[in-house]
Parts: structure tokens; C-alpha cells; sequence
């Protein structure tokens, strides 16, 4: 099976969202009941990948009508992972190696159209934390509540800590991770996925 350029395959898989299953992909190689072969049960070529991805898209938009109506002037991003060739400059070492040692918590870029999803979802939560009043949800079951209530089912859902150190992070299929903390203050942000996989910051380096 021909393998996608890593930057590429990134970007594409953040389009469906965090732990997504990818579904199943019939080639000629299929029998006439309609079994998959091996070789066809993932996407394979960045033609599949972009299908999935708009199919994700499709289907958030379905069920997020808000967030779609936000974002139905801005156009996906034909990539959602650019590099830049070339440095202007040579590179402080310390900075090349502090980078390095960190490279566990970089995500991979959003393109205009992940940004704009993932900044209207994160508005929303927002809203809906300063809704429940006082100093917001004080443990884990109202957070998943709060959460529920605006569409986030409980798979996509991780909630973290305790009192004022609560935190969550979530995946929607055809949007951006969505991270924060109840605080105070309380704090909501857009992000891609982590390189090491996954919404939730990772805890240890090398």
C-alpha cells in the first residue's frame, strides 16, 4: 500500500477529527458481495483522504448548523500543513535544541476553515461555562454536562482535574481539537492535534 507524506497525511486526519475510524474504501479489487479487500480498508492516496475529510466536514456541518453558518464564506484550506522552506537567518543552537526537547507539545497548523470551526465551537462552550454562573462548573460531571448539552458526546469528551484546575478537551469529526479550563479565568482555545496523536497536551518529553 503507497504511503501518503507524513505532513500531508497529518493534515487530512486532522480534518476528521481526533479518533475518528476511517471508513471503509471499496476498490475493483471488491467482490461482488461488496467486501472490502484488506489493501482497501483505510484510505490509501491523498484522493481518499480528501474524501473522508469532506465527508466529515459534511457531516459536522449537518449537526453544527451554527458553526457552519459562521464559516460558509471561508473556503478549506487546500493543505492544512505548509512548510517553510529555507531559513533568512542561522539558528540559535539553544533554540534548535529547546524545540526539539518540546516537540511533544507542537500540533499541527489549521488551515482558515479548521480555525474558523474550531474558534466558533470554542465560543460557544465559553458562552455556555459563563451560562452556569457563579465561578462556573466545580467538578467533572457538571463540565460533561455542560458539554452534552451543546452537542459533544461523551466519546469525543475528556475531562481532567478537580475545583479550579478542571479541564477538557475534545475532538469533533470535521473540526479542530477544542481545549480549556473552568479556571477562573476560564479559557477556551482552537488547536490541531497534537504530533504525538490525540486533543489532550502530552505529558513528558525527552
Amino acid at each position: 500500500m503507497r504511503r501518503l507524506p507524513l505532513a500531508v497525511a497529518a493534515g487530512l486526519l486532522l480534518l476528521t477529527g481526533c479518533g475518528t475510524e476511517a471508513p471503509r474504501v471499496v476498490d475493483s479489487a471488491d467482490g461482488p458481495s461488496g467486501a472490502a479487500s484488506p489493501s482497501s480498508a483505510r484510505p490509501s492516496t491523498a484522493q481518499d483522504w480528501k474524501k473522508l475529510a469532506e465527508e466529515a466536514r459534511a457531516k459536522h456541518d449537518k449537526k453544527f448548523r451554527d458553526v457552519a453558518a459562521r464559516c460558509a464564506d471561508v473556503a478549506p484550506s487546500p493543505s492544512a500543513s505548509r512548510t517553510a522552506t529555507g531559513a533568512t537567518e542561522p539558528e540559535n543552537p539553544e533554540a534548535s535544541r529547546y524545540r526539539e526537547n518540546h516537540a511533544f507539545k507542537q500540533t499541527a497548523p489549521l488551515g482558515p476553515d479548521q480555525q474558523c470551526r474550531g474558534d466558533a465551537h470554542a465560543d460557544r462552550i465559553t458562552d455556555a461555562l459563563r451560562e452556569t454562573g457563579g465561578s462556573g462548573p466545580s467538578n467533572e460531571q457538571d463540565v460533561r454536562a455542560v458539554l452534552e448539552g451543546l452537542g459533544y458526546p461523551a466519546e469525543v469528551t475528556q475531562v481532567y482535574g478537580s475545583g479550579h484546575a478542571l479541564g477538557f478537551s475534545l475532538s469533533v469529526p470535521g473540526a479542530p481539537c477544542v481545549s480549556g479550563g473552568v479556571g477562573p479565568p476560564l479559557h477556551v482555545e482552537a488547536h490541531g492535534a497534537y504530533m504525538e496523536g490525540g486533543c489532550v497536551e502530552p505529558r513528558g518529553g525527552h
